[in-house]
C-alpha cells in the first residue's frame, strides 16, 4: 500500500509503503532537458517508461545483474527494494553523440573505438557535472571498490542489452546508470532504463527514438517511445 511521498523529480515520485524495505515508484508524464532548463509533458510517457524499464530489469536479472526492481505493480508504478542512492550517474557510450560529440569534436553517428564510462556528480544545483575518480575521493561520495563495481556492471550491462536490442534493430547509442546501496551495503542498479535515459537509435536509419526528439524539437516524440516499447514486444493502447 502506498503511503508517505519520500521524493519527487523530474520524472518519478517516490513513495514509502507498508511493506518493510520497499519502496513505490510512480512515473510521470512531465519531461525536462538541460538541466530542467526545457519542460513540459510527453503523453503516456510514465507508462511507457514503467513498462520498458520493467522489462530491461527483468532482462538484465535473468543474465544476473541485480537491480533494485521487484515487480511492476500497475501501468504507471512499480514495487522496488529500499537503497540509497550513490549521487553519481554513470554514462556509458558506444557512439559519439550529445556532450561528448561536442567535447572530443567528434561527428555525431561516429562508432567508438572502445566504450567509453564517464562519472557524474548527481547534483542539480552544479549541474550534474562530469568527475573522475579523484574528484570522487575528494567529494567522499563513494569507496574505491564501489567505484570499481558501478564501472564493471556498466560494461555488463552494457553488453546485454547493446546485444539484446541489435535483435530489435536498434542501436544502444549511450545511456545514463543509477545505483543504490543496501542496508547490507550490496550495491544495485536503481533508477530506471527508458528512451528518457538511453539514446537508441533505429540501426538501419539511425533515427533517433528518445528524448532527444523532445530534447531537440523533432516531433514525433510520443510515437518515438511506443516504438521502442513495441519493438520491446509490447503493445500499445
Amino acid at each position: 500500500m502506498k503511503k508517505e511521498l519520500l521524493y519527487e523529480g523530474k520524472a518519478k515520485r517516490v513513495y514509502q509503503t507498508d511493506e518493510p524495505g520497499c519502496y513505490l515508484v510512480d512515473f510521470k508524464d512531465d519531461a525536462t532537458a538541460f538541466n530542467g532548463e526545457k519542460k513540459g509533458t510527453i503523453t503516456g510517457k510514465g507508462r511507457l517508461n514503467n513498462a520498458i524499464s520493467s522489462h530491461f530489469f527483468e532482462l538484465l536479472a535473468k543474465q544476473g545483474v541485480p537491480s533494485h526492481f521487484i515487480r511492476q505493480i500497475d501501468e504507471r508504478q512499480m514495487l522496488v527494494k529500499q537503497v540509497k542512492i550513490i549521487p553519481i550517474e554513470v554514462v556509458v557510450r558506444n557512439i559519439a553523440a550529445g556532450s561528448l560529440a561536442k567535447r572530443l569534436g567528434l561527428a555525431e553517428g561516429t562508432s567508438l573505438k572502445s566504450t567509453v564510462v564517464e562519472f557524474y556528480y548527481k547534483d542539480d544545483a552544479l549541474g550534474d557535472p562530469l568527475i573522475n575518480r579523484s574528484h570522487i575521493r575528494t567529494l567522499g561520495i563513494a569507496q574505491e571498490d564501489q567505484v570499481a563495481e558501478l564501472e564493471q556492471q556498466a560494461l555488463r550491462i552494457n553488453e546485454v542489452l547493446e546485444n539484446y536490442l541489435f535483435t530489435k534493430g536498434l542501436l544502444l547509442v549511450d545511456f545514463k546508470l543509477e545505483f543504490g546501496v543496501t542496508s547490507e551495503g550490496q550495491v544495485l542498479l536503481a533508477d530506471e532504463i527508458s528512451p528518457d535515459t538511453c539514446r537508441f537509435w533505429d540501426a538501419s536509419t539511425h533515427e533517433k527514438l528518445d528524448k532527444d526528439r523532445f530534447r531537440r524539437e523533432l516531433g514525433s516524440v510520443e510515437e518515438a517511445y511506443q516504438e521502442i516499447w513495441q519493438r520491446l514486444g509490447g503493445t500499445t493502447a
